[in-house]
């Protein structure tokens, strides 16, 4: 096995400014991907018709909760505009510091974006102070330090999880794992990897096109469909992880 990579060290403007700038660049030139189209799309519907308040947290421009009937909240000015051009209620803010009063949201979606942060346990934490009791929360993110290579650097990544790790720290912020799947769509090829890599350093208008024209819609087109398992899943096998879980004792989403 591969030895555990070294994690970036950054504070937390210069994580900001990364960030920032990197989906600033990314979405100023990529077109809104409709929710209808993701392979969460039937477990959404499963659970907005509960939800009376939703709340999606760094969408960008590939948001998994429906356009109406959500508050988004991202820190790209790009996808903000964009999302607001197709009627969406999307405003400016951070995982960290999620401009609107706590036990709100019944269903709170943050995919991709707790492993970018620095203090993970403010985003945890912010997560957990807008979510009412029994709300449920769509978490994402990816495993295993030892896999940590050149694209978690490359889109801001400050971790990888262990499992264990991962539900514990949900735990202290009062989440417990109701579900679990295989989730992601990174390309397994090393090589793959690498060529994309050099061609967002070197030629991002050309590696951006490629990205939004042709890159995604294979993705889209071969996505697999959501296998849960109850619980945390056994995870050795998979690089990312999606995660169904439920904010304090009670029943899940408001009826």
């Amino acid at each position: 096995m591969r030895p555990p990579q070294p994690q970036p060290q950054h504070t937390d403007s210069d994580l900001l400014e990364i960030n920032r700038r990197f989906y600033d660049g990314l979405w100023s030139g990529t077109r809104l991907v409709e929710p209808e189209r993701f392979n969460t799309w039937p477990l959404v519907q499963s659970l907005v018709a509960r939800a009376r308040q939703r709340l999606e947290v760094a969408p960008g421009l590939r948001p998994r909760l429906p356009l109406e009937g959500t508050q988004f909240v991202d820190l790209s000015a790009p996808a903000l505009a964009a999302l607001g051009r197709r009627g969406a209620s999307a405003v400016l803010g951070l995982v960290t510091s999620i401009p609107f009063r706590g036990s709100v949201f019944d269903l709170v979606c943050a995919l991709d974006i707790v492993e970018h942060v620095g203090d993970e346990d403010a985003a945890l934490a912010e997560l957990s102070r807008v979510a009412a009791p029994g709300a449920l929360l769509l978490l994402s993110v990816p495993l295993h330090p030892s896999r940590w290579n050149g694209f978690d650097a490359l889109v801001g990544h400050q971790r990888r999880y262990r499992p264990d790790r991962l539900v514990e720290k949900l735990r202290e912020h009062g989440f417990s794992v109701d579900r679990s799947a295989a989730y992601g769509m990174q390309p397994r090829s090393s090589r793959l990897l690498d060529l994309g890599m050099w061609f967002v350093a070197h030629r991002p208008e050309r590696a951006l096109w490629w990205y939004d024209r042709v890159l995604m819609p294979l993705g889209l087109l071969f996505q697999n469909e959501l296998a849960f398992a109850s619980g945390m899943r056994e995870c050795e096998d998979i690089d990312e992880i999606l995660l169904v879980c439920r904010k304090g004792p009670g029943p899940s989403l408001r009826g």
